[in-house]
């Protein structure tokens, strides 16, 4: 399954004076549907940190359609979309408890190794699941 989704509820650090969540909040709501959505897959993003590889975000598109506000339950959905040589992408979308799409996002992550640096090959095991899903 290519999808994943999770509820998240707005806290209220996360919002301004009117309760208005803050746009770069939005990024760990996204994290946190990814790194789910891994572990959904059978994949600890800890445990590949243990083992030497890094996921981190080399580029991102989001857009805004929406408020979201304080104590709303959101859904994350997060979505792969395709993988190539080092290269992860997910679509992603967040939407409030009366289902209205609020913000949509594009990630590509790379593969990288913490012992070098540098880009690097996905694990077998990711692979693996990469093949599954096609």
């Amino acid at each position: 399954m290519k999808d994943h989704q999770i509820q998240v509820r707005v806290r209220y650090s996360e919002t301004d004076q009117m309760g208005v969540v803050y746009h770069g909040n939005y990024i760990p709501y996204f994290e946190i549907g990814r790194v789910e959505w891994l572990r959904n897959k059978g994949i600890s993003y800890k445990s590949m940190e243990e083992s030497g590889i890094a996921l981190p975000i080399v580029s991102m598109n989001i857009n805004y359609k929406k408020s979201a506000r304080y104590d709303e339950l959101l859904t994350v959905h997060t979505v792969f979309k395709s993988q190539s040589s080092v290269k992860i992408e997910f679509d992603c979308a967040i939407y409030n408890e009366s289902n209205e799409l609020l913000t949509t996002a594009q990630f590509i992550l790379v593969f990288v190794s913490l012992k070098t640096g540098r880009p690097t090959a996905p694990p077998k095991y990711i692979l693996e699941l990469f093949k599954e899903m096609e």
